[in-house]
């Protein structure tokens, strides 16, 4: 290895990973190491890689032959493929030391570890050997930062303080819901509840959606009731309404009844429908207007950038009542027909209804047959009176349509 000298971890993060002829293979996540019960610095094993597709590797150090500000160069370009599973006693530097409060031995004075440094030794080892720490500060005055040897503190040992979330948050803020939704899974369970504990309703409820049924359920138990609750209302209720299927009666029940009444209805409404039909997959929240709306109204609607790119491909035009279950359907105003007319125009002048409408009961095959059929990225879904209960999008269709694990496939067997 020719790289000499300190190096501290955090700027590491994100920094791309290239092979010896330049070419990049992915990004450094974090580092991996072990306390000693010694107290003595411990030995950087190597460096989790996050290579296309969100998977995750690891490098270990031997195989590093260049770290310089702005990447890290391996020996070679021939890596193991297998993810990364961090192993029994094994700390991630980035996601579980940094952040953690340790105490001075010598002041007693308590400190928030911001960031480590690792230096080699003769043999070309990599250890910890000195953290970078920051006093508590008072009103808006930031605290001291100052570097402290790694024998110099105490309470480095898993049991001896609570792993705080700041600093580890502050990497992930960036990251997409499914992105966000892999790195929670590669966390431990305790570090996984903390983090999910530190964001906001909406946020989590994003990851949420982008999380495997059972690990979906873990972490909504691992949540007070009421905070539970409030995540359900977060989240797209055709969501929602699969995670509650995977509970107990009971316990969908408590929730549905902490939630506001407005939210839960059409909760409650998605769940009498049998899976894998038109009505269990649909959302009861696509883009719904009156005849006397706009086409500059319509397109308002289709620029809110919480809806997905399917739901906002095309409004569903109604007769009063505009909430689901509506007034009669009329038809369907797809994007690139609003985007082609006078802002002033009438969407009920725009309409089609030639692709026709699902029933809730439609089978998931049926469905499949006429979102391809007709071109379709979402199609709506009315009940025998004509009314617009939802709509199916073709997102929904393959989270029903792949196999079960797929996220974890796709992670794994990307590159594999």
């Amino acid at each position: 290895m020719t790289t000499a000298g300190r190096i501290f971890l955090a700027r590491l993060a994100g920094i791309g990973v290239f092979d010896p002829s330049g070419d990049q293979l992915g990004r450094v996540r974090d580092a991996v190491t072990m306390l000693r019960a010694d107290l003595q610095s411990p030995r950087m094993f190597g460096l989790v890689v996050e290579l296309a597709h969100r998977h995750r590797i690891f490098v270990p150090m031997g195989r590093v032959t260049r770290i310089e500000p702005d990447q890290v160069v391996l020996a070679s370009g021939t890596v193991n493929m297998k993810r990364f599973e961090r192993r029994a006693n094994e700390i991630l530097v980035l996601g579980e030391l940094l952040d953690r409060t340790v105490t001075v031995r010598e002041s007693g004075q308590p400190v928030t570890i911001v960031d480590a440094a690792i230096e080699p030794d003769r043999t070309r080892d990599w250890h910890i050997t000195r953290l970078a720490v920051r006093t508590s500060g008072r009103m808006r005055r930031r605290g001291q930062l100052f570097q402290v040897e790694w024998g110099e503190v105490d309470g480095l040992a898993l049991s001896e303080t609570h792993q705080g979330t700041d600093a580890l948050l502050a990497t992930l803020a960036d990251l997409r819901p499914a992105d966000l939704a892999a790195a929670l899974q590669d966390m431990p369970e305790k570090r996984r509840i903390v983090v999910a504990a530190a964001l906001d309703d909406e946020r989590l409820a994003d990851v949420l959606q982008e999380m495997e049924e059972d690990d979906q359920v873990s972490l909504l138990r691992s949540l007070a009731d009421e905070r539970a609750a409030d995540v359900l209302e977060a989240m797209d209720d055709d969501d929602a309404a699969d995670l509650l299927g995977e509970m107990s009666t009971a316990d969908q029940e408590r929730l549905l009844e902490l939630m506001e009444p407005d939210e839960a209805a059409p909760v409650r409404r998605l769940m009498t429908y049998a899976d894998y039909t038109a009505g269990g997959l649909m959302t009861s929240e696509p883009v719904v207007m009156l005849p006397d709306a706009t086409v500059a109204e319509a397109l308002a609607r289709v620029r809110n950038p919480e809806l997905s790119p399917a739901i906002a491909a095309q409004v569903f035009v109604v007769r009063p009542p505009q909430a689901t279950p509506t007034g009669r359907f009329l038809g369907t105003a797809h994007l690139q027909r609003l985007l082609r007319e006078p802002p002033s125009a009438l969407v009920s002048g725009l309409v089609e209804k030639d692709t026709g409408a699902l029933r809730p009961e439609t089978p998931i095959g049926d469905v499949t047959r006429h979102l391809a059929t007709y071109n379709l990225v979402a199609a709506p879904v009315v009940d025998d009176h004509d009314r617009l209960l939802g709509a199916v999008s073709v997102d929904d269709v393959l989270d029903h349509l792949l196999p079960e694990g797929w996220r974890d496939a796709d992670r794994s067997e990307a590159h594999g």
